[in-house]
């Protein structure tokens, strides 16, 4: 068995960061990305599982204001 991609130095794996059902849990989840790797994992979680547009919106979103950083 494969352990998860843990990403960043909070330890969250995509699954964990974009898993809930609860808008503000996925929300908090983005917001608290500090970089590319991560985003770019979450993305690619987001893509193989749910494929949820205002997800993934939400993730280019940052990923914009993380280049601007």
């Amino acid at each position: 068995m494969t352990e998860p991609l843990v990403t960043e130095s909070t330890g969250l794996t995509p699954e964990q960061r974009l898993g809930a059902t609860e808008p503000a849990l996925i929300t908090a989840g983005i917001v608290t990305i500090h970089d590319l790797e991560t985003l770019q994992a979450c993305v690619a979680y987001e893509n193989q599982h749910r494929q949820r547009v205002p997800v993934l919106r939400r993730l280019a979103q940052r990923a914009s204001e993380l280049r601007e950083e």
